[in-house]
């Protein structure tokens, strides 16, 4: 299932004027930074740590402004924005959830040099909403720090979940959260009691002193105990 998506053109490597542009974006960002900001924030991961020193001065100072909303002299990292796409080669990079609903991300490494995709990152960051603007740029910030690649625990820090947590969890923790403590009760909202209790019951049946699968326990009990503290920190 896609998620997210960017779609971005560039100038070739041999061309003398280095250009890019935007295409396509669909970049969800409720709640922010959303799945759009998620990807941007891979993008920047995945190309972030191959700049040299100044481009990435460069980019978070682009960021920043970006985040004003300051009008962008041009070029930036040695590129051009444009609006043309004539003689461009088109790249796109995905955030997709497979049937088991975990994330992973879809990036294009053949087409394009890290500047171009972290500039286009970036120039599509500064296109989100006022209101959640900062969250996404936030975002692509961390990736451009993160230093260990888009990945699970990169999902894991922006979106405030455990790792390897489903796009259900991360679409709609709340909703997930009582599923996994079986606390879906016509809905009732349940009390910090009512949480606590769960969590034990189910905690004791999971573990494998209990009867549970050796092999599915500590899955188990992670998720159990990321349930507790989605719900006690929305109580």
């Amino acid at each position: 299932m896609l998620l997210a998506e960017v779609e971005t053109f560039l100038s070739r490597p041999v061309a003398p004027t280095r250009r890019v542009a935007l295409g396509r974006l669909d970049l969800p960002t409720d709640p922010a930074p959303g799945y759009g900001g998620i990807l941007l924030a891979g993008i920047a991961a995945a190309f972030g740590p191959e700049l040299d020193e100044d481009f990435s001065a460069e980019a978070r100072r682009l960021a920043l402004e970006l985040e004003r909303g300051r009008r962008i002299s041009q070029p930036r990292l040695r590129h051009r924005l444009q609006v043309d796409r004539v003689g461009l080669l088109r790249s796109a990079h995905r955030l997709v959830a497979d049937e088991s609903g975990s994330l992973r991300f879809e990036l294009d490494d053949e087409r394009g040099t890290p500047a171009q995709h972290v500039l286009c990152a970036l120039y599509a960051a500064g296109r989100a909403a006022p209101s959640v603007r900062h969250a996404v740029l936030d975002a692509v910030r961390t990736g451009l720090g993160w230093g260990a690649g888009p990945g699970p625990a990169l999902v894991a820090h922006l979106s405030g979940r455990s790792a390897g947590l489903s796009m259900e969890a991360l679409r709609d923790p709340i909703s997930w959260a009582l599923g996994v403590l079986d606390l879906r009760n016509g809905g009732r909202v349940p009390s910090r009691r009512d949480v606590q209790r769960a969590f034990r019951n189910q905690l004791r049946d999971a573990h494998p002193d209990h009867g549970a699968r050796d092999d599915r326990a500590a899955e188990r009990i992670s998720e159990l105990s990321e349930a507790r503290r989605i719900l006690l920190g929305s109580a």
